[in-house]
């Protein structure tokens, strides 16, 4: 059986404002994992169209598209032109699973859900010649997971290679999360056994390593055990926690020892009242600034996530979020408008008030407004995030943040990582569009390496004042 698989761009990726750097960073793991579950001679292509171009001229018999909100309207336009010509076309994904009957006729099966379940089930049925219409996962496991065809990826167009997730899920419930639609039907946190976790970790080449798991301490039990397996592999990793698990006394300080590096930290909001509001439980009554600081005083870079436009925000919040991140020394920001993806509570909550804009799900990309603020207009909304952009990444606000570490070492580290990442996306570009991303993997690493032990406070350092959200 020949099968095509496809990651279909995003339309933020194929606009004028197109960053080359953040579309090249990971593989498509998805479609690499439900790859491993085909037979041996099975015929069968990974192509992202992030980093390379669609062929359509081929004659597959079986086409899987991975769906997202913003690349809807492209993977239903390739699932159209696949089925006009009697190919077999398979839809999945968040957006799928959200919105399964607009899925459903640009498709001769959808999947809802994580698909370790039911993608096994659907070939089984293909084979014998009775393939269903749909199918809904309920059983949640990771116990028979095959590895990951990595064969099937061109490494060297991407910065990161070598990512990898060992869980699926995420143990909280945020109103604006996609994850609790998606794994409706069934436990929505899980975890692969630590061993099979390692043994994926042993079978990757080099030293980094970078987790997409939405919460990798999500479980803390697994994660120790995981990191004490890691500890004396030599690598360098980066992942995504919360506040609370920062806070989880001895847990970093295992991940540092087993090579954590950055981690990417869900902040959200500077204002209290927006997390009770959209259910984040986890960061409510806890200190940003004292998460910051454990975080730097084991060496570990930060990545801060916020989100704008919850209805505690009024247009000060922009300055008074750049100015706390810079002032906490925070190496690199990840700016989102709140968006309410469908499926979700947010959504429904929107929608019920009639504060939803449209339903032109390109522009559901987390940099557009699309429904009605609270207390600003959607312009103020959408210029306020750009503005903190451009204010988080001014070489003023980098030296501002590299500033706030005790050493110089601390300083030119702080400056290369930031201003690498947004400063030289022309050099970026071109490394990338010659299709040599992986080139450019020995300097993350170098980079990386140099985070990770206690910064001696050999100079004289006054601490920002903290943030509370109690």
């Amino acid at each position: 059986m020949r099968v095509k698989m496809i990651l279909p761009a995003l339309t933020e990726a194929t606009s004028p404002f197109f960053r080359p750097i953040k579309y090249s960073l990971f593989p498509p793991l998805g479609l690499a994992t439900l790859a491993g579950y085909l037979d041996p001679d099975d015929e069968v292509t990974v192509t992202d169209e992030h980093v390379q171009k669609v062929d359509t001229s081929d004659e597959p018999d079986l086409v899987v598209i991975q769906v997202y909100i913003t690349s809807a309207r492209r993977a239903y336009e390739l699932a159209d032109l696949y089925r006009a010509r009697g190919v077999r076309v398979c839809l999945g994904g968040l957006h799928v699973t959200s919105l399964p009957d607009e899925a459903a006729r640009h498709a001769d099966t959808i999947f809802c859900g994580p698909g370790e379940d039911t993608w096994p089930r659907f070939l089984a049925d293909l084979r014998a010649g009775r393939p269903a219409a749909r199918y809904d996962s309920s059983e949640r496991t990771l116990a028979a997971l095959p590895p990951v065809r990595r064969d099937l990826i061109a490494r060297e167009r991407y910065l990161v290679p070598n990512s990898i997730v060992v869980s699926r899920g995420c143990p909280h419930v945020c109103d604006f999360c996609y994850k609790e639609a998606f794994f409706e039907g069934g436990k929505s946190f899980y975890t692969q056994t630590v061993d099979a976790a390692l043994a994926e970790i042993d079978r990757l080449p080099g030293r980094h390593l970078y987790f997409l798991d939405d919460h990798l301490f999500g479980n803390a039990r697994f994660a120790s055990a995981l990191f004490d397996g890691m500890r004396g592999m030599g690598r360098l990793w980066q992942a995504a926690g919360t506040v609370k698990a920062v806070l989880n006394p001895g847990l970093l300080e295992k991940a540092v020892e087993s090579g954590l590096r950055s981690l990417f930290v869900g902040f959200e909001t500077v204002n209290a009242g927006n997390l009770t509001e959209q259910r984040k439980w986890q960061n409510i009554d806890r200190d940003y600034g004292a998460v910051v600081r454990r975080l730097r005083d084991n060496g570990v870079m930060v990545n801060g996530s916020f989100v704008f436009g919850m209805d505690e925000d009024d247009p000060s919040v922009f300055d008074r979020t750049v100015e706390w991140a810079i002032g906490q020394g925070i190496e690199t920001a990840t700016f989102h408008i709140l968006t309410p993806y469908p499926g979700t509570r947010l959504y429904d909550r929107m929608a019920k008030a009639d504060r939803l804009l449209h339903s032109e799900w390109d522009r559901y990309d987390t940099r557009t407004v699309v429904f009605k603020p609270a207390k600003m207009t959607a312009q103020q909304l959408e210029d306020g995030y750009w503005r903190a952009y451009r204010d988080f990444y001014r070489w003023g606000s980098i030296l501002r943040g590299a500033a706030t570490k005790p050493t110089l070492r601390g300083k030119t580290r702080h400056v290369a990582y930031a201003g690498g990442w947004k400063k030289f996306e022309p050099a970026w570009d071109v490394v990338i569009r010659a299709k040599r991303a992986g080139r450019a993997l020995p300097l993350l690493e170098a980079t990386l390496s140099g985070f990770g032990s206690r910064p001696a406070r050999s100079e004289p350092h006054r601490e920002p004042e903290p943030v509370s959200v109690s």
